[in-house]
């Protein structure tokens, strides 16, 4: 969430930064800032009042003291007259504030000011590539095709124990997903990030905290009776173990990792571009997550982005990064890379991983803040990225690593995790 202190200081800069985004509702800045005059103008005439109360009661009880009984129940009369005035006052305030964070929350965050112009995917700008691109044999096969062949996945089971995009992992298949979670969760532990096993459904607060309400809603599961939302990826929970919290500036940066489950509706996706495990309403993810000071974020982003890419080159994939343009990027990111793994049998990339600074948009949400070096109370900036999603992954190594008598080549990062140097 935007800070009200930031739109009064910039607006016409916050306007055409919010432009880049091509939000469509600019004039709601004008809004935020006529709501706030008001709630400052109630606020003022509240507090006057209050004051000549307080005031008055302390006069009556002195004049009472004095013996001066006319004088004090002159004042009662006025306080009488005074006291009324107040509740309508905290009733108005109370509607002002609700409609000034109603409206608030509407706004996205600001992207960087290295945020390149654009409004869809294809505007997005290659940063850089690594890897080799494979050299796949005649007749090689799609991951479901290979899934089928070696009874790895079974997408009709699911189908039948759940609905489509709730796959079944069998055999070799869910050793192959295990491994590679435990493969990411050793490498992440190793650069410093310490392991969570969070809840995987989360209350509507911290659904807010992170910035999936009210922006998402339908994106997510929801557990009426309980009013519980089940987590769309780790970094909800993860992050929210930081609301409310004040830290020191010597307990940052926190870094957090964390295996789990994610649940996406994924309404309205359909068609050849979701076969398969291209698109999936439950898959399996491991995140991490920073919790920095404001002047390191951009430092902290660069270290996770490379770390993601180190992850990339042990699996041997052929990848490549991209920095999102406004029109395509997340609601609550002001800087996001984006990874994409090429996937030979399929001839298309696909994304693995997205790696975000959200500055101040959650901590604002959360209060999430620290005491600098000077005292003085700070809101904290948040990133997290995936590192890395599992279904695109494992569908690239199948495809990727296909060899010529047919069998899967498993790379040698995960062959001490799958005990096994190939599938087949």
């Amino acid at each position: 969430m935007l800070q009200v202190t930031v739109l009064r200081e910039s607006r016409e800069e916050v306007k055409q930064k919010l432009a880049v985004k091509y939000f469509k509702q600019p004039e709601l800045v004008d809004s935020i800032i006529a709501l706030d005059d008001e709630r400052k103008r109630i606020q003022a005439e509240f507090d006057q009042i209050k004051a000549k109360v307080n005031a008055a009661s302390k006069d009556i009880g002195k004049l009472m003291g004095q013996g001066k009984k006319e004088e004090a129940e002159a004042l009662k009369s006025e306080v009488a007259q005074l006291n009324p005035q107040l509740k309508p006052l905290e009733e108005k305030m109370t509607a002002v504030e609700k409609e000034l964070h109603d409206t608030l929350v509407q706004l996205p965050n600001l992207p960087a000011d290295i945020v390149p112009p654009g409004k869809t995917p294809e505007e997005n700008v290659v940063v850089r590539e690594g890897g080799a691109m494979p050299s796949l044999p005649e007749g090689a096969l799609a991951h479901w095709d290979l899934a089928k062949k070696y009874n790895l996945i079974d997408f009709e089971l699911g189908n039948k124990i759940t609905g489509s995009g709730f796959p079944v992992y069998i055999g070799k298949g869910a050793k192959l997903q295990r491994s590679l979670i435990q493969f990411f969760l050793d490498t992440n532990t190793d650069a410093g990030y310490v392991e969570h096993i969070p809840p995987f459904v989360v209350n509507e607060d911290s659904a807010y905290g992170t910035g999936q309400l009210p922006d998402k809603e339908g994106q997510m599961y929801f557990v009426n009776e309980d009013n519980l939302y089940l987590i769309p990826t780790s970094e909800v929970p993860l992050t929210n173990i930081y609301r409310d919290v004040i830290l020191k500036e010597e307990e940052l940066p926190v870094k957090m990792t964390a295996y789990s489950p994610c649940f996406r509706r994924e309404a309205g996706s359909y068609g050849k571009d979701v076969r398969g495990l291209n698109r999936l309403h439950q898959f399996e993810k491991v995140e991490i997550v920073q919790v920095v000071a404001r002047e390191k974020s951009y430092e902290a982003l660069d270290q996770m982005v490379a770390h993601v890419e180190a992850l990339l080159n042990k699996l041997e994939l052929p990848y490549r990064i991209l920095r999102l343009c406004g029109g395509d990027m997340s609601f609550t990111s002001a800087l996001t890379y984006d990874f994409e793994v090429y996937s030979a049998a399929q001839q298309r990339w696909l994304e693995v991983s997205s790696v975000s600074n959200f500055e101040t948009y959650q901590a604002n949400r959360l209060k999430c803040r620290y005491k600098d070096s000077n005292g003085k109370m700070q809101l904290a900036h948040t990133l997290n990225g995936s590192s890395l999603a599992l279904p695109r992954i494992m569908a690239c190594l199948l495809e990727n690593h296909q060899q010529a008598d047919g069998a899967i080549r498993i790379p040698q990062a995960l062959q001490p995790y799958f005990r096994s140097e190939t599938i087949g």
